[in-house]
């Protein structure tokens, strides 16, 4: 399987990634190791795709990343950042 993932940053931006090891690819977020986010922790796990195929997981990151995608995300995530207060 391969993954797609959306985490919610300390500073209330969304981050995308890609993987094939959902688990450990969160545990390396939360635990510093990825430079991307490690001067953004806390990190919140907030929605995940799974996909068969590499090309489809890798062809939505690809969307969600663009400016089309990025609006796609916070019209979806609305209601949880209401919830959460953000």
């Amino acid at each position: 399987m391969y993954y797609i993932y959306i985490l919610l940053l300390n500073n209330n931006q969304l981050y995308t990634g890609f993987t094939s090891n959902l688990k450990r690819r969160i545990i390396e977020h939360k635990s510093g190791k990825v430079k991307s986010t490690n001067r953004r922790l806390p990190i919140k796990l907030v929605h995940y795709e799974a996909y068969l195929l590499k090309k489809d997981a890798e062809r939505r990151e690809k969307y969600l990343k663009t400016t089309e995608g990025k609006y796609f995300l916070k019209q979806q995530m609305k209601e949880l950042f209401i919830k959460l207060g953000k």
